[in-house]
């Protein structure tokens, strides 16, 4: 089945997560966090994850900045920086996350092709509107699909539910992306084509369903997608 709509999803896939703590470290007056921001921006992401995880099986939910927050501030704790300027803005750049360099030729190249593209993503939409302008790829996205929608995070079957309901394609028609083996795993047993965005070189999680596709970075997307 030919592919029509190629879907992202946003941290870590389109926008570098590290980017915060890694500017945060740079900045004077930061010495403590540069010594460890590496092991901080994991331990952030990861919490992130985690609770979002959490909540989704318990059937809570909250909005995904407050997961940031209290992903951060476990972050913050357990590398004993008790420091309410540095999370003030460590929180601030995580709104103007970067985008990986070859995101917005990429997209271009998608939209060129006449694909359909789009988030779909965890995060509130306010935090993802703040992404996308400050990555300036607003004009290579068709939209911007988030959770806050169908009140549950992924990998809940209701979050993929949004891409047919937004474009109106089929299953096999979309081509989804995801730097998360997990969600690009369970897109795949959802019906998605697939692809693994595995920039670290990781392990494949041991999931009943595999991503169809393992990429080191997003360069070769508009590639694969025609050739699915």
């Amino acid at each position: 089945m030919t592919i029509t709509t190629c879907v992202f999803d946003a941290y870590g896939t389109l926008f570098d997560v590290a980017a915060a703590a890694r500017q945060a470290a740079a900045e004077p007056g930061n010495d403590a966090l540069a010594a460890i921001w590496p092991r901080l921006a994991e331990d952030w992401r990861r919490k992130q994850l985690e609770y979002s995880w959490l909540l989704a099986v318990t059937g809570d939910h909250m909005d995904f900045w407050q997961v940031t927050q209290r992903g951060l501030d476990w972050a913050l704790e357990a590398a004993g920086l008790d420091d309410p300027a540095l999370r003030a803005r460590l929180l601030a750049l995580y709104w103007e996350l970067s985008a990986y360099p070859e995101v917005p030729l990429m997209l271009a190249a998608l939209k060129q092709a006449g694909m359909n593209t789009a988030i779909l993503s965890n995060g509130s939409p306010e935090m993802l509107a703040g992404a996308v302008q400050s990555a300036g790829i607003g004009d290579v996205l068709d939209d911007v699909l988030s959770v806050e929608s169908v009140g549950v995070f992924k990998p809940d079957a209701r979050v993929y539910d949004l891409v047919g309901a937004r474009f109106g394609c089929a299953k096999g028609e979309v081509l989804f992306v995801s730097s998360n083996g997990w969600d690009a795993g369970a897109a795949t047993g959802y019906g998605f084509q697939t692809a693994w965005v595995n920039r670290a070189g990781l392990p494949m999680d041991r999931l009943p369903w595999a991503p169809a596709h393992v990429l080191s970075d997003l360069t070769t997307i508009p590639e694969l997608a025609r050739s699915l």
